[in-house]
C-alpha cells in the first residue's frame, strides 16, 4: 500500500528561494527583469547575426545557436518560478517536473557543447588559418550542432526514463526553485544507485571531456600566439577569442561554484542561490559580453538599432 502511494504522487513542492512574503514581490520583479533582459539580449544577437551577411561565418553561426539555447535554457525554469511566486504557490506537477528536467538537461548540455565547438573553431582559425575555410565549412558546422543535439536529446531522455522508475512520497518537497536532477534524486523514496551512476558517468563524459577540449584548444592557441613576432598580430588574434573565453570562464566558473556549494554545504538556500548564477545570470550576461567585446557584433547591433557609431554599444 505504501509503494502504491509513492507511485501515485501527482505533484511536488518547490520550496523556492525564500518563504518570506515580503521578499516575494521583490524576487518576482528582479527575476522578471533579468529574464526579459536575457530574452531580449539574446534575440538581438540572433537577429543581428541573421541580418548581416558578413556575420554568416562559423563563429557567429555557433554564437547564434548559443543565444537560442540560452533563451530556451532560461525559459525552462524562470517562467514557472515567476508563476508560482505570483500565485503564492509551490506546486509543480509530476509530469511538469519531468518535462523541466528533460529540457533543462538538454539546453544545459547544449551550452556545454556549443562552447566546446566554438573553442575548436577559434583553434582552427588561429592555429591553422590556411585550412580554416576547408575544415570549418557550413556542412561540417551544421553536423557538429546536429550531433550535439542528438547526444543531448538521448542523454536527457535516459535520465528522464530513469527518474520514471523511482518512487516518491506524497507531498515530496524539492529544496530548489526548479526541478534539478540531483535534488530530485535526493528526495526519492527508492534506491537511486543506478541514477547516480548514470549521472556521474554523464557528467564525466559530457562535462569534463568538453572542458578538457576547451583547455587543450586554448593551450594550442596561446602557444601559437607566443610564436608571433608582431604585438599587433597577437592582440588581433586574441581579441577574436576574448569574448568566448570570457563566456567560458563565466559558465564553467558558476557551474563549478554550484558543484562546490552543494558538496561543501548542506544549505539548500545557498545551493539555490548558486544555481541562479548559471541558470539566469550567465545567459543574461552573454549578449553583453559579445556586444561589448566584439566589434563585428557591436557594429551589427548599431545598424539593427539605428544607433550612431559613438553609442555606448
Amino acid at each position: 500500500m505504501e509503494a502504491e502511494n509513492h507511485t501515485e504522487v501527482s505533484q511536488f513542492l518547490l520550496l523556492g528561494l525564500s518563504d518570506d512574503p515580503k521578499l516575494q514581490p521583490l524576487l518576482c520583479g528582479v527575476f522578471l527583469c533579468m529574464y526579459l533582459f536575457t530574452v531580449l539580449g539574446n534575440l538581438l544577437i540572433i537577429v543581428a547575426i541573421s541580418s548581416e551577411t558578413h556575420l554568416h561565418t562559423p563563429m557567429y553561426f555557433f554564437l547564434a545557436n548559443l543565444s537560442f539555447v540560452d533563451i530556451c535554457f532560461t525559459s525552462t525554469t524562470v517562467p514557472k518560478m515567476l508563476v508560482n511566486v505570483q500565485a503564492q504557490s509551490k506546486n509543480i506537477s509530476y509530469i511538469g517536473c519531468l518535462i523541466q528536467v528533460y529540457f533543462f538537461i538538454i539546453f544545459g548540455g547544449m551550452d556545454n557543447f556549443l562552447l566546446t565547438v566554438m573553442a575548436y573553431d577559434r583553434y582552427v582559425a588561429i592555429c591553422h588559418p590556411l585550412y580554416y575555410t576547408v575544415v570549418m565549412n557550413p556542412r561540417f558546422c551544421g553536423i557538429l550542432v546536429l550531433i550535439s543535439w542528438f547526444i543531448m536529446l538521448w542523454v536527457s531522455l535516459l535520465h528522464t526514463l530513469l527518474i520514471r522508475r523511482l518512487t516518491f512520497c506524497v507531498g515530496t518537497e524539492i529544496p530548489h526553485f526548479f526541478c534539478e536532477l540531483a535534488q530530485i534524486l535526493k528526495v526519492a523514496c527508492s534506491d537511486t544507485l543506478i541514477n547516480n551512476i548514470v549521472l556521474y558517468v554523464a557528467t564525466a563524459l559530457l562535462g569534463v571531456l568538453p572542458l578538457t577540449g576547451i583547455l587543450f584548444s586554448y593551450s594550442k592557441i596561446v602557444s601559437s600566439l607566443m610564436r608571433l613576432s608582431s604585438a599587433g598580430g597577437k592582440y588581433k588574434a586574441f581579441s577574436t577569442c576574448g569574448s568566448h573565453l570570457s563566456v567560458v570562464s563565466l559558465f564553467y566558473g558558476t557551474s563549478l561554484g554550484v558543484y562546490l556549494s552543494s558538496a561543501l554545504t548542506h544549505s539548500s538556500l545557498q545551493n539555490s542561490v548558486a544555481s541562479v548564477m548559471y541558470t539566469l545570470v550567465t545567459p543574461m550576461l552573454n549578449p553583453f559580453i559579445y556586444s561589448l567585446r566584439n566589434k563585428d557584433v557591436k557594429g551589427a547591433l548599431r545598424g539593427l538599432l539605428n544607433l550612431p557609431a559613438t553609442s555606448c554599444l
